[in-house]
């Protein structure tokens, strides 16, 4: 997936922008979020910073080195290994880290 940090943030406060999708495309990314055990937010979220960092429309904020002083010893090695799997490991990954941290809310 992407390199970064995961900001924390609450859909209460998070900038909110309505997309008007083409007939079907909803029930595609609907599916394609399912398959990826992920909302389709979270999905349309990854798929857009995939694409700008792609792009290289976001290097600058989310690119990490493994060499940053931001991180420590185990951070640079989470992130070694990160890179490592394919996208659709780190998909699931995240998806299961995510996952594990609605369940921890729903428990607190």
């Amino acid at each position: 997936m992407r390199p970064m940090k995961q900001a924390v943030y609450s859909s209460r406060t998070a900038d909110k922008f309505v997309v008007r999708l083409p007939d079907g495309m909803r029930e595609r990314i609907a599916d394609v979020a399912r398959n990826h055990h992920r909302s389709m937010n979270s999905e349309i979220i990854a798929r857009l910073e995939q694409s700008l960092l792609q792009e290289g429309a976001l290097d600058e904020d989310l690119s990490m080195r493994l060499d940053s002083p931001e991180l420590s010893l185990h951070e640079r090695e989470l992130l070694q290994r990160f890179r490592q799997l394919t996208h659709r490991q780190q998909n699931a990954l995240i998806a299961l880290i995510a996952q594990d941290v609605e369940l921890a809310k729903e428990d607190s």
